[in-house]
């Protein structure tokens, strides 16, 4: 298999988001791609008073950034740590994570200034994640002019769901307009189409539901490795309740925000991204496993503790309810991402109210975060798959070069 990449030649992967750029570097000289990547890192706390820096072999340490320009000043970080760590050898391409690649990009694009103008044009779509990939994409574009950058979109993967799964009930010229369902996490879905049969076999080309839960969450059913329905759909605030964001929630409810309790649109968007979910009700953490140090609290810090965990799982339970029915049932079901991964209480109770299926996990192999979760007796299988949003973002940036030589 030949490769536009040389011999000493990388991949970068970037993942950008609001207050955080996360990047890995892998290496374009082995075939196939390795999974794992070389090293990766992160900045963290970007715009905020106590910004840091850690990479592999390298803890976390205090950094200043540019006041004006965070944004810029952290990329210029990580460019100076990437180009120090490279011992010579050459950056082949970088790939990006874009969450929203609208009606018009589904598959991989190496974006020149034509299609980054498109997809500035779907900012709105995504308005708290679109901008801050497509800031870096600018600039590594205007200082790097002949570095190969490509897009990779989180609703590429959903690109398979059939029409009546991406329309909304609105007026038809909304649909003409891009108004729909998008789906999205599509990079980890597009990994676990990878992981899953290696792992499972053919059951994972049966009736599949996976589970992304992490700050931000979704489902995804799968028939034959495809998204055939998933609870995201125009945004990323549908479906799950989530660490910070609603999910799916009566549209009268934000009406009412605004006619009633006087919101600006700018504020109902504070409320539904980034006071809701789990933090809004609980009102300890964003996180599961924080919260359920609290369920036993006294009064009212206990009662919302747990009021919060009940409502998380259910709203789980039910949206897989509904999957299985679209599906005519259940082969498999896995968790991924980071509460997915490493949250052994969120699982069980979901499990729990799922024994209706004939779905049965063992404790011990639950409490260790094992890939396979379920006894044997268990008609559904229940696994534990880590996601690799990166290596998918390397491989398909690495594949679109390659093909377009």
């Amino acid at each position: 298999m030949s490769h536009v990449a040389g011999a000493s030649d990388t991949l970068v992967v970037l993942n950008c988001g609001s207050s955080s750029i996360k990047f890995a570097v892998f290496d374009a000289a082995t075939d196939p791609l390795p999974r794992k990547p070389l090293w990766n890192g992160k900045v963290q706390g970007i715009g905020g008073p106590n910004p840091d820096f850690g990479e592999t072999g390298v803890a976390p340490f205090a950094i200043e950034l540019d006041g004006t320009h965070p944004y810029r000043s952290a990329l210029t970080l990580i460019r100076e740590r990437i180009l120090a760590r490279l011992d010579g050898r050459k950056i082949a391409v970088i790939a990006h994570r874009v969450v929203h690649g609208g009606s018009k990009y589904f598959q991989p694009m190496r974006v020149d200034a034509q299609v980054l103008a498109d997809l500035e044009g779907f900012i709105p779509l995504a308005p708290l994640h679109q901008p801050f990939a497509l800031e870096a994409i600018e600039i590594l574009l205007r200082e790097h002019p002949d570095l190969p950058q490509v897009a990779c979109f989180d609703t590429g993967f959903h690109a398979s769901l059939p029409k009546v799964e991406q329309m909304l009930p609105l007026p038809y010229e909304f649909w003409q307009r891009g108004l729909r369902r998008y789906g999205f996490h599509g990079l980890s879905y597009e990994y676990m189409a990878t992981a899953l049969p290696e792992r499972h076999g053919e059951r994972a080309r049966g009736r599949c539901i996976v589970a992304h839960l992490g700050s931000g969450a979704s489902l995804c059913a799968m028939q034959g490795l495809k998204s055939v329905a998933t609870t995201m759909g125009f945004s990323a605030l549908d479906g799950l309740m989530m660490g910070t964001r609603t999910g799916a929630l009566d549209p009268g409810a934000v009406l009412y925000l605004m006619e009633i309790e006087k919101l600006t649109l700018a504020q109902v968007g504070q409320v539904l991204y980034h006071h809701s979910g789990l933090l809004g009700v609980a009102g300890i953490s964003a996180e599961p496993r924080v919260i359920v140090q609290h369920e036993q609290d006294a009064g009212e810090a206990g009662e919302r503790a747990r009021i919060a965990l009940d409502l998380y799982v259910r709203r789980i339970v039910r949206e897989i309810g509904a999957l299985v029915a679209l599906l005519g049932g259940l082969d498999l079901l896995v968790f991924t991402a980071g509460v997915g991964e490493h949250c052994a209480f969120v699982r069980e109770r979901v499990c729990r109210d799922l024994a209706f299926l004939d779905l049965r996990i063992d404790a011990a192999a639950n409490a260790a975060n094992a890939p396979v979760i379920s006894v044997s007796p268990s008609r559904v299988v229940v696994g534990v798959e880590p996601t690799n949003e990166e290596w998918i973002a390397a491989r398909d940036a690495q594949n679109l070069l390659e093909n377009s030589r």
